[in-house]
């Protein structure tokens, strides 16, 4: 299954950011079977981060929520998060390299 995982962030978080951010990347690297996609959402070109996004397969929300538990931006900030289960249009093409 595919989902969609929206985060919206406080201003506290770009602390964490700076602090973590080597961190995150790793654990996304580590899980990039499953995380296909992830990146910072801004309100503005060159802005503050506002949140991000992961486009994720996995074989449940329950496993999206595992995965979320594992990142440090999870377990040292303060995100809000939604999770979607998100189905692809034009499905014989392809979006990820």
């Amino acid at each position: 299954m595919r989902f969609a995982v929206l985060f919206t962030d406080p201003p506290s978080m770009n602390a964490v950011r700076e602090q973590h951010g080597q961190a995150h990347l790793q654990f996304l690297q580590a899980h990039a079977d499953e995380i296909l996609i992830a990146g910072g959402l801004r309100d503005e070109p060159g802005g503050a981060f506002t949140g991000g996004l992961w486009v994720v397969e996995a074989a449940s929300m329950e496993r999206v929520q595992a995965l979320l538990a594992l990142d440090p931006y999870f377990q040292y900030g303060e995100r809000q998060y939604q999770i979607k289960v998100w189905g692809k249009a034009f499905a014989d093409k392809q979006v990820l390299l």
